[in-house]
């Protein structure tokens, strides 16, 4: 019998400025999840659309990326294909747009104590 993978959540960053994506991941990795850092919003999208098991539990996006697609479309796109999904939108511009239900807004600049913090709070909301 082989040895099972204990489960690791996966956080999806999605941020065109790579110095912050950077930083984000280092700062979930070392909250025991995996990473995976898109530029663009049409990416993300991909990644979400082949996660039917739901290893996604956490997404986080800037507002402005790169490609057409902007973070909030992402956060409409992301709550309806996985309701569960912890969902921040974060920009260094006041926010026009209604975001989904249950979506968090930060502004930039966050703190690191800021990312952590969600990464525990999507840890324990999920059902493993």
């Amino acid at each position: 019998m082989g040895q099972s993978r204990p489960f690791r959540a996966t956080a999806l960053i999605v941020e065109d400025d790579p110095s912050q994506r950077d930083m984000m991941s280092l700062l979930l990795e070392e909250s025991d999840y995996d990473v995976i850092q898109c530029e663009s919003a049409e990416a993300a999208a991909l990644v979400l659309e082949k996660d039917d098991g739901g290893a996604v539990l956490l997404l986080i996006t800037d507002v402005n990326l790169a490609g057409r697609m902007s973070g909030v479309e992402l956060a409409f796109l992301a709550r309806e294909r996985h309701p569960a999904l912890d969902v921040v939108v974060t920009s260094g511009r006041p926010l026009a747009e209604k975001l989904p239900d249950g979506t968090k807004f930060w502004a930039k600049p966050w703190t690191p104590l800021d990312v952590l913090r969600e990464a525990e709070a999507a840890q324990l909301g999920s059902p493993r």
